[in-house]
């Protein structure tokens, strides 16, 4: 059955209109792959002579243990950003004598066809010939090699099962990032906890008894079983999405229902966010984001206010620059609905603030604890806040009344340009520039913190003013709504 499933999807791939497009990506995904993949190789030749270059008075084989769970915390990251979820289309099978063990054993089975899956052996294998299996002997090298595997397994499994998760629940996606964000202050900032040293002790014992290379393979068993079990219990539609008489929608927002119009399109366009490839994954890059003050915060090379101004503004302007950039794209595939439904244009470009203003405050709020570098980092993240919801969702909602491209919301957003045009483009130079014509003049005059205050103030005079703005806009949108829908039917 397995291979039947193949044959459809080989089949599927090539009578789709869009084979051309697909053949081309898959060829440069395959050439950057294979250029990725061969730096990799490299590296990991060389990774003996890296480590007694970087300490030399350690043992290189402690030293290679103690990263390894760095590694695999880095891969997990990778994975939720960039790894696709398996997919196949399972409603015209639900008529057949097919069983759902026959469907989720093609998805598990194809879904460990990922680069992901081969790069910790291109890192590790070349390393633990050269070295462990000269020094150590074949059975620490296999004990390693059964570990690594059963490590890859996990992290397999556990981003596919939690991404799934995720869809159906976005506090999973904070959860987790709080957790790593826990741990990483435990470990680089507050010293409590030490991951590498962990690792050390993990790995250093494959070498004093090798039978402990089951129990990765026992975790990796085990993670498989949940995944197994979620797809098998949640493999309708139906059953993938809340029951709606006794649990409540994830995205019923009492507040925004109690806005009127523009509330309920906010939730409206929440739910297009969270139930679609495209869009989820620009939601991810979000989260992401917020560690960006780990980033800029903790290192002595970006103390500056400016750098300071450019990580508070991404941080809390994120969602407005990453998602608003593709606006009315989004919405591309029922934008004649839009037009044709008894929604007025000023509601529709409200509903963008209600939007903007949701995210970024969610965004904010999560950023406050970045307070603890130093009280001037809160004040230029207040500032920022108050620029973004004031200036760049005006610029994001004016340049989308020029964007005539449709966006694909099934497609994934990993190496993705649908949508991308001129306008996007074109809206990088202002979003990026603007803070910095007011803040460069007067930091040169001597008064830095001035021109964070001007920012802010700036910013809460849009805010303020923004009834004034929303009927520029709307003005606007009016003489522009069909020929952007012409655009979006054509493409």
């Amino acid at each position: 059955m397995t291979s039947l499933f193949l044959q459809h999807q080989w089949k599927s791939f090539w009578r789709s209109k869009n084979k051309g497009k697909g053949i081309a990506v898959r060829v440069i995904l395959g050439i950057l792959l294979l250029y990725f993949f061969l730096n990799m190789l490299v590296l990991a030749f060389f990774l003996d002579k890296i480590f007694k270059a970087a300490y030399p008075s350690a043992d290189v084989i402690s030293t290679f243990n103690s990263f390894l769970i760095y590694y695999f915390l880095f891969d997990l990251l990778a994975r939720f950003q960039l790894q696709e979820l398996p997919t196949l289309s399972v409603r015209p099978y639900l008529h057949l004598p097919v069983s759902k063990n026959q469907i989720v054993n093609y998805l598990c089975i194809t879904s460990l066809w990922s680069g992901f899956n081969f790069t910790p052996y291109l890192l590790s294998v070349p390393f633990l010939i050269k070295v462990v299996l000269m020094a150590k002997g074949g059975t620490v090298f296999t004990a390693y090699l059964v570990a690594i595997t059963g490590l890859i397994a996990f992290n397999h499994f556990f981003s596919v099962w939690f991404k799934r998760k995720m869809n159906l629940n976005g506090w999973y996606l904070l959860g987790f990032l709080l957790i790593l964000t826990s741990a990483g202050l435990l470990d680089f900032n507050w010293h409590i906890i030490s991951i590498g040293a962990f690792s050390t002790q993990v790995f250093d014992s494959l070498m004093v008894n090798p039978g402990y290379m089951v129990v990765p393979i026992l975790i990796a068993a085990c993670m498989f079983l949940v995944n197994y079990r979620f797809l098998r219990n949640n493999l309708y539609l139906d059953e993938l999405q809340s029951n709606t008489h006794t649990v409540k929608s994830s995205t019923e927002i009492p507040f925004l229902s109690r806005m009127g119009m523009p509330g309920e399109l906010a939730i409206a366009e929440i739910k297009l966010i969270l139930r679609n490839k495209r869009s989820r994954t620009s939601l991810t890059i979000c989260g992401f984001m917020m560690f960006y003050g780990l980033l800029f915060y903790t290192n002595p090379v970006y103390s500056g206010i400016g750098w300071k101004i450019f990580a508070a503004m991404f941080m809390t302007g994120i969602f407005i620059i990453n998602y608003g950039q593709f606006m009315f794209g989004w919405q591309s595939s029922h934008f004649d609905g839009i037009l044709a439904h008894r929604i007025s244009a000023e509601d529709f470009i409200k509903s963008k603030f209600v939007l903007f203003t949701l995210f970024s405050g969610v965004t904010f709020i999560l950023t406050i604890p970045y307070v603890y570098f130093g009280w001037q980092v809160l004040l230029v993240q207040t500032c920022m806040f108050l620029w973004n919801l004031g200036v760049n969702t005006l610029l994001v909602l004016y340049f989308a009344n020029r964007n005539y491209r449709r966006i694909d919301l099934s497609k994934g957003g990993t190496f993705n340009w649908e949508g991308v045009g001129a306008s996007q483009w074109l809206l990088t130079l202002p979003l990026l520039v603007l803070p910095y014509v007011i803040f460069v003049p007067l930091k040169y005059l001597g008064y830095p913190e001035a021109s964070i205050l001007l920012i802010g103030f700036t910013g809460l005079l849009f805010v303020v003013t923004r009834q004034f703005w929303v009927g520029k806009l709307t003005e606007n949108f009016k003489k522009q709504r069909y020929q952007i829908a012409e655009g979006f039917r054509h493409q």
